[in-house]
């Protein structure tokens, strides 16, 4: 119950003195309706319905008055109270249900937003490990089912506490007869509790089922391409029936359970009826005023049990949404970001970290399992020097990548320290440090948006000359233009309808129109073809002295114009030096990686 409390406790600290006022509301509404049936005695009295005193029930002597008025007169005066409490009561009712619909509605949004700022705020290594749909999961799926469980445990906590007041009532008209019937209903919940259980173990099936599903879905679409290619059709759709067979049954176990929980409490009621009746005549002696009004509020207070029965079935089966949730909440707070603080919600503007040198690794260790005895990166130092040109080569799982990281700050070395202009890159820095950076990957990401709202993502406040001047220097002005609907032309998901040469090029001009002082190209020419690629060449050969660039490839024509070449090799700096130089070092890694396509004049 400790993840229920969890969230509890964030329901309460974003509502405030809103539920605290609901809840106090929810007790005069238990007052208003435990008036209206006291009403009911002096009624049946006057009408004449059953021989009834006032004065048989505790506390209500000061209504005799009304038996000694002309039958019109009383008559009218209790309707009137009748109409007044009902109508003042429903009106409490109808404010506090909207007021409930307000603090639910803004509770899912608090929630939504506080997972969605630690997930912003968690490290990169924290990515790494987790499964992207799963995270997609807990954001839609178990972030619904949290929010709903939270907001009836508050309309739970609302009904026991009426239930609480119409206990209270029928203590003060019969406390020997209200105790045998609580006792009995206690043993009802006691026996019931094994559905409960049940509930809770179906609610982890649910949460193991839809994050597979969202998982498998995810990567089908992905992997459509392949799919369709290689006549997996079948094999796709079979797992989908599998998973349709399993849903089936889980929906069809947890209705069970709610069926089986009313059969039973159904049964159990007509039980208790009968046991109650047979007790009020018999061994209690009841009078007849006292066992109408206990006996209607127990036909009013045994739905209310049998409710707050179903809500704890449906609070148990919600548990497992509950811990997943609370789970990921903690673990991005446990891996947030050094640096980054605990309330940032990211609303202010960074300046970017001015650098004026060089930016450097010095003496770098890590790995990325720290029982692992393999370092991914071995006493690595480099400089990267301002306003050049900076190759990083190496074969495929080299380390290359894990530098690139390394230098935006997404990955924290085990040993050894990032500096900037020789000073050490302090957390708060690191922010700052990506704000002057524009990382371009491989797998390049566009929007399924326009062209112009992909550019607008990196800065909402563009021009549109400023659009057109970046796409001028990424050479990709031509076929923008070329398009017919130019700049608000809509390019698919992740830019399926350009080729891959243009959504290159567009990701370099959105890269560019960020204005950073630092490029990096993380193997961002490695799929394109030789036109496109000298296109991308030409590109940077405009930006070169205009700021640092970063480039990571294997091909010669993408390098062979850096001012600096850094070879890595099983995670260590093998050679680093200008490409004239190590492309013409006898037995160096550099020379044997350009193998063939080393040129005969450097």
């Amino acid at each position: 119950m400790k993840q229920l409390f969890y969230f509890a406790g964030q329901l309460h600290r974003y509502s405030g003195k809103i539920l605290y006022f609901n809840l106090i509301g929810m007790l005069f509404i238990g007052l208003l309706d435990g008036a209206a049936v006291l009403l009911l005695l002096p009624l049946i009295s006057v009408i004449g319905i059953i021989p009834a005193s006032t004065a048989s029930i505790p506390g209500t002597g000061f209504l005799s008055f009304l038996q000694e008025m002309p039958l019109s007169q009383s008559l009218a005066m209790i309707l009137c109270f009748y109409v007044a409490l009902v109508a003042a009561q429903s009106l409490l009712q109808r404010n506090l249900s909207l007021r409930e619909v307000r603090i639910h509605t803004g509770f899912i949004n608090h929630v939504r937003l506080e997972t969605y700022r630690l997930l912003l705020q968690a490290n990169w290594t924290f990515f790494v490990r987790k499964r992207k749909s799963d995270l997609i999961n807990a954001l839609t799926g178990e972030l619904g089912r949290v929010t709903n469980g939270a907001f009836l445990f508050l309309q739970m906590i609302a009904s026991i506490t009426f239930t609480l007041i119409q206990i209270g009532l029928a203590l003060w008209l019969s406390w020997p007869l209200t105790l045998f019937i609580l006792g009995c209903g206690l043993l009802i919940g006691w026996l019931s509790r094994r559905y409960i259980r049940k509930s809770k173990q179906l609610g982890a099936v649910t949460v193991e089922l839809a994050q597979s599903y969202l998982a498998g879905i995810t990567d089908h679409f992905n992997g459509m391409k392949e799919i369709k290619s290689n006549s997996l059709e079948g094999s796709r759709y079979r797992w989908l029936q599998d998973w349709s067979v399993k849903i089936e049954r889980e929906r069809y176990e947890y209705s069970k359970v709610r069926n089986n929980s009313q059969l039973f409490y159904k049964w159990a009621s007509a039980l208790l009826i009968a046991v109650f009746i047979f007790a009020a005549v018999t061994l209690f002696d009841t009078q007849g005023g006292q066992m109408l009004l206990i006996t209607l509020l127990f036909a009013r207070l045994w739905p209310r049990f049998t409710g707050i029965q179903s809500n704890l079935e449906q609070l148990a089966s919600s548990i497992p949404a509950f811990r997943a949730l609370m789970e990921l909440q903690l673990e991005c707070k446990a891996e947030r970001e050094r640096g980054v603080r605990g309330e940032e919600t990211f609303g202010e503007k960074l300046l970017p970290l001015p650098m004026n040198e060089a930016l450097e690794l010095k003496e770098i260790f890590f790995r990325y399992d720290r029982n692992s005895p393999d370092y991914t990166l071995h006493d690595v130092s480099l400089r990267i020097p301002v306003n050049g040109m900076t190759a990083i080569v190496g074969k495929s799982g080299a380390g290359k990548s894990t530098i690139v990281d390394m230098l935006l700050g997404l990955i924290e070395p085990e040993r050894g320290v990032v500096a900037v202009d020789g000073k050490l890159l302090q957390p708060e820095q690191v922010t700052r440090l990506r704000r002057s950076i524009s990382y371009v990957p491989q797998d390049s990401f566009l929007y399924h948006a326009s062209i112009r709202d992909n550019l607008l993502s990196i800065d909402p406040d563009a021009t549109e000359e400023q659009m057109w001047e970046a796409m001028e220097f990424s050479s990709a002005i031509e076929f923008v233009r070329g398009l017919p609907q130019g700049l608000d032309t809509v390019i698919g998901d992740r830019g399926v309808l350009l080729s891959g040469g243009e959504r290159q090029r567009l990701v370099l001009a959105r890269a560019i129109l960020r204005g950073p002082s630092i490029l990096i190209l993380d193997e961002a020419t490695s799929a394109l073809d030789s036109l496109n690629e000298s296109k991308i060449q030409s590109a940077l050969e405009r930006l070169r002295g205009k700021l640092t660039i970063i480039v990571i490839a294997h091909r010669y024509t993408t390098i062979q114009n850096a001012d600096h070449v850094i070879v890595v090799d099983d995670g260590r700096v093998v050679q680093a030096g200008e490409f004239k130089t190590l492309a013409e070092e006898q037995g160096g890694m550099f020379r044997s990686l350009l193998g063939s396509k080393q040129p005969v004049a450097m």
